[in-house]
């Protein structure tokens, strides 16, 4: 066992990332069942909502699983929090805000800590405030993304020089030889959510998922630029409106409201992809099945563990 799973309590050191809107208990509960951290992400959902996944979840499986907190988006910050603790949830993931506010009311429940960071600065800070683990997510992620721009490569070993506390990769990452790489650059584990969502348990429609198994490396887009919300998502009709959009001057609250995540369920779910948007990565060109998530993690521990095999017996051949 690794640093992160020691802290976490996990068996892989493979973390879901929050799916806001289009979180849910069947992909969740199946990942932490398999032996990674399943996360329920709440995007701007309503207690209820939440409340009602976070239970279905935790009949699914006993394993644990963490909840994803948008301190910035969601309009319910103190019921979320409180939701985490009611229900006994072992870990929280805070992100698209300043998580240093809310770390002590977790850690007074002992409540492990994730911060999704995307440099080092918010990583060092992260820390600081007392942060168990650090998500440093790149460029290269799908959704909404750091104006920064900095790329998972670049970003991960000079956060590992940063802070002591256990980081873990986020973005491009959906395969053994992702999580080896990240490894190698001294991160305790890896983050994804473009990968688990072409998986068998994802109830997502098929539209998504055919998607990205079609995907090639140049399938994903960047909207949002020109108004200062950067998000990586697929090519489809509805993201070549967006850019036509922008390229008319779209103002910051109209381009908000066709990005919303009622916008996301809508292409996600139901699968209309000229009316709603998908999230994706650029690993999404990487993907080309649907395995079942007990199948994709095991064959990404399997190929991980072969290629440092590999890279050993082959030490003196450098």
């Amino acid at each position: 066992m690794n640093n992160l799973t020691n802290v976490l309590h996990i068996k892989y050191p493979i973390i879901q990332g929050g799916m806001g809107n289009i979180s849910n208990a069947p992909l969740t509960a199946a990942i932490s069942e398999a032996g990674a951290l399943g996360t329920v992400g709440v995007g701007t959902m309503c207690v209820e909502e939440v409340e009602a996944i976070i239970l279905e979840t935790k009949k699914r499986t006993s394993k644990p699983f963490a909840l994803n907190i948008p301190v910035s988006i969601t309009p319910h910050l103190k019921d979320m929090m409180r939701l985490v603790v009611k229900y006994g949830i072992p870990t929280v993931s805070l992100s698209a805000g300043n998580p240093a506010p809310l770390i002590p009311y977790f850690h007074e429940h002992n409540v492990k800590v994730i911060c999704v960071v995307a440099s080092k600065r918010q990583g060092k800070k992260a820390e600081d405030a007392g942060a168990d683990v650090i998500v440093a997510e790149g460029y290269e992620a799908a959704g909404i993304n750091s104006n920064l721009e900095t790329t998972t490569l670049a970003l991960i070993p000079q956060l590992v020089d940063t802070v002591k506390i256990p980081v873990v990769a986020a973005g491009g990452i959906g395969d053994g030889r992702g999580l080896a790489s990240m490894l190698a650059l001294g991160a305790s584990g890896v983050q994804m959510g473009t990968r688990f969502i072409a998986t068998q348990e994802a109830p997502f429609h098929e539209n998504y998922k055919s998607t990205l198994v079609n995907a090639k490396d140049d399938s994903t887009v960047i909207v949002g630029r020109s108004v200062g919300r950067v998000r990586r998502v697929m090519k489809t009709p509805y993201a070549a409106g967006l850019l036509q959009r922008e390229q008319e001057g779209v103002a910051l609250e109209d381009f908000s409201v066709m990005t919303s995540e009622d916008y996301h369920r809508i292409g996600a779910l139901e699968g209309k992809l000229d009316q709603g948007f998908i999230n994706g990565g650029q690993v999404s060109g990487l993907v080309s099945d649907i395995p079942t998530v007990e199948e994709l993690l095991q064959r990404m521990m399997r190929e991980a563990k072969g290629i440092f095999r590999e890279l050993s017996s082959n030490e003196m051949k450098f």
